[in-house]
């Protein structure tokens, strides 16, 4: 078998199989049959199986509709007008599915486990100004009598040339269709596996989602957390009710107020800045109410636990989030300036950043911006220097004082920089704040929680509380002090 082999010092770690035996052994598997339908990039999937041999077992059809009025007369018209989209993949997976149900008779292929395969793509434009995008999917089955699965994708191209782009896509399709079908057991191993013969800098994966039988227990902000964490995408979102929803969707043309903390759990003081942000967000010029998208961000690095990410940590702090009807981003942007970069791809509109005042004052910390050539300057160019506020919410100190944009205290080296900003209007103070939760803060609050100390209930949101008590979030336990010293 043809193989690569991964070496980590001398010790072999993995075994990977080539493209074409990943294509030949779905081949060589008598039972899987189905379609290719490909847009946008050429035949790049199929021709795997074409070439790798014993294809006619395994390929129903395979088609390109490239002439919109004839994708149009197959698929249906999209109410946006768009080809490369989320619903056009799923109009194309269904389409070809329900096909060939009705062409193939069950008595007479009882065994076959049918599959249609689909993407609809943009790869690079003339000018390369923008490096393409697409959508990747298939719907199958593991079982002849069973219902089908669906793994569905969103893809960014990284490389500069069109024909890269299309081997890139084929590649990425074999490999899809080969961990559906042999590694749909373990759908953490099959998101790596997708990367197989691949690297980082030719493809991002930012979307993904798993339905149908075989995954009724993946959960798909899970999976999202996977990507980020094995560096596929730099950052994924989703929606109140725990759907992915692709950035670039949700960003383009937005005004942004983006909220970043551990969230762990969510607090009043969380909430409150929210609150007071926002409505001082939607006062500002150019700023639409409903054309704003607040975005409640967790970084990676908020999410390890000794070092590993703790799943069901972020799983409690997720659900409390999504109950309060938020949209969730996680990321890989341990700077704030990435973050704002980051929105700064799908906007040009104005934005907004909710902080408390230890956030800030890490902000105009220079050992965060050592890698950057320009340091700090060249931190501060890519983050003040857009269309974007500060809004900052107070904090207590220990003395029991109040610190604002006007106290707080940075390095005597960043003390002029600081004044530069604030003077500009780029940091202003949330008034109007609620001062008695200024000494909430969700540490403590975990903390009781978890040691089974009493009281930490009207610190949180309605409804938190129970959700926490309900579920036994953050490791909340009844009567844990009562169970302790019985012992």
């Amino acid at each position: 078998m043809d193989t690569e082999i991964k070496l980590k010092g001398d010790k072999v770690i993995a075994q990977i199989p080539s493209i074409k035996d990943k294509a030949l052994r779905i081949n060589l598997n008598e039972n899987i049959y189905g379609t290719f339908a490909e847009i946008g990039a050429g035949q790049e999937t199929v021709r795997h199986f074409f070439r790798s041999g014993g294809s006619s077992g395994t390929i129903a059809k395979a088609m390109s509709a490239y002439d919109k009025d004839f994708s149009d007369a197959i698929y249906g018209i999209e109410e946006d007008g768009r080809y490369v989209t989320e619903s056009r993949l799923k109009k194309m997976l269904t389409f070809e599915g329900q096909l060939i149900e009705e062409r193939l008779s069950r008595e007479k292929h009882p065994n076959k486990m049918f599959f249609s395969y689909a993407n609809t793509v943009a790869t690079i434009d003339f000018a390369k100004q923008f490096k393409g995008h697409g959508w990747v999917g298939i719907r199958y089955q593991i079982e002849p009598d069973e219902d089908y699965n669906e793994i569905i994708l969103h893809i960014r191209f990284k490389e500069t040339d069109a024909r890269l782009q299309q081997e890139t896509l084929g590649t990425l399709g074999v490999n899809l269709i080969y961990g559906a079908y042999y590694k749909y057991n373990d759908p953490k191993r099959l998101l790596r596996y997708l990367y197989d013969h691949l690297d980082k800098d030719q493809l991002e994966i930012d979307t993904i989602n798993f339905s149908g039988p075989r995954f009724a227990d993946v959960d798909n902000r899970l999976m999202s957390l996977q990507l980020v964490k094995n560096g596929m995408t730099d950052a994924v979102m989703f929606d109140p009710n725990g759907k992915n929803i692709l950035p670039a969707a949700i960003l383009y043309k937005k005004n942004i107020l983006a909220l970043r903390g551990s969230f762990r759990p969510v607090t009043k003081v969380n909430m409150d800045m929210y609150e007071k942000s926002l409505k001082m967000f939607l006062q500002e010029n150019k700023v639409e109410k409903e054309n704003t998208l607040v975005v409640f961000e967790i970084t990676l690095s908020n999410l390890r636990s000794d070092g590993e990410i703790d799943e069901r940590d972020f799983m409690d702090r997720a659900e409390l989030l999504c109950s309060l009807g938020q949209t969730v981003m996680i990321s890989n942007f341990q700077e704030y300036y990435k973050v704002v970069e980051y929105f700064a791809n799908y906007t040009k509109a104005r934005m907004g950043l909710a902080m408390g005042v230890n956030n800030l004052v890490d902000i105009f910390d220079e050992k965060y911006y050592r890698h950057l050539s320009g340091g700090i300057l060249e931190a501060f160019g890519k983050l003040f220097f857009r269309d974007m506020k500060v809004f900052l919410y107070p904090m207590l100190d220990e003395n029991g004082d109040i610190t604002t944009s006007e106290n707080l205290k940075v390095h005597p080296r960043m003390k002029e920089l600081y004044k530069f900003f604030k003077f500009n209007g780029k940091v202003v103070d949330i008034g109007n704040y609620d001062p008695e939760i200024l000494e909430v803060f969700s540490r403590e609050v975990l903390k009781m929680i978890s040691d089974g100390k009493p009281g930490w209930e009207p610190m949180l949101p309605s409804g938190i509380a129970e959700i926490i008590k309900e579920h036994y979030l953050f490791g909340y336990e009844p009567n844990k002090l009562l169970k302790e010293s019985d012992q």
